[in-house]
């Protein structure tokens, strides 16, 4: 009978497995759309904001002999594509740790305003290029993240026709010329429609002229986060696309750098 374990014992295991092991989930297929800008001397900033910093630890082949390679980076939370937390404006709202991540994720509505903001770069995003977008295409769904496509993104990483100026300091922020999103506009969509975020290809969801933000405090006084710098935002269409928005988990934090992604349905 001893002859016949290890037999047997085969037997038994095969028999305790899935006749077809089942196949892991599809991750949703379509072409993948980079929406976030790298990080390096050009990066665009916020005038009062230092700029992002790359030193190196070590580069080069070790006594052992193994290549090898480390660097310490410093950069501003609102800098590049990144995110707003609602704590950026909103006492009491979540911190960027603190976002679920199912508002950070969802099909994306791409309101295109590049028109208008050609015309106009202190554009103001209205509810009526709001209603416009609607007539074509029916009420924004709930749960959307909702994307405006002002046509700056053309501009990066040139900061005068990007923002307006390229001088730093808090004097020059009087300078800044970009769209952004009327208050009133940010008010109606709070008050109209149920959206996770919000985001933009501009430094800012309030336009460059902007004074007291009002656009932020709206959006954020509702816990809706918003992106901003977004990068390729003309290879989105209108409808139809799913956008992957995680930024970095900073503790307590006001926003921060942001690996965002689109998904285009093939």
């Amino acid at each position: 009978m001893r002859r016949f374990l290890p037999a047997l014992l085969l037997l038994a295991l095969s028999a305790c497995q899935p006749a077809e092991q089942a196949a892991a989930p599809a991750f949703p297929s379509g072409a993948l759309v980079d929406m976030s800008y790298a990080y390096n001397s050009e990066t665009v900033y916020w005038p009062t904001a230092p700029g992002f910093e790359k030193s190196t630890d070590f580069e080069g082949t070790t006594d052992a002999g193994f290549w090898y390679t480390a660097y310490t980076v410093k950069t501003a939370e609102h800098g590049g594509t990144h995110l707003d937390a609602p704590i950026h404006f909103s006492e009491g709202k979540h911190a960027a740790d603190q976002i679920p991540l199912d508002r950070l994720m969802g099909s994306a509505v791409v309101i295109d305003v590049s028109q208008q903001a050609a015309a106009d770069r202190d554009h103001l995003i209205s509810v009526d290029d709001i209603m416009a977008w609607e007539h074509t295409h029916g009420a924004i769904p709930e749960g959307s993240i909702l994307l405006f496509r002002t046509g700056f993104g053309q501009y990066w990483p040139d900061r005068e026709a990007y923002m307006g100026t390229a001088d730093r300091g808090p004097a020059t922020v009087a300078l800044l010329h970009f769209p952004g999103i009327d208050p009133e506009a940010a008010s109606w969509i709070v008050a109209n429609r149920s959206i996770k975020a919000v985001g933009i290809d501009t430094p800012s969801i309030d336009y460059g002229q902007s004074t007291l933000f009002e656009s932020h405090q709206h959006l954020f006084g509702a816990n809706i986060p918003a992106f901003e710098n977004v990068a390729n935002l003309d290879r989105l269409p209108e409808t139809g696309a799913f956008v992957i928005a995680l930024p970095m988990k900073i503790e307590g934090g006001s926003g921060g750098p942001l690996r965002m992604v689109g998904i285009i349905p093939e």
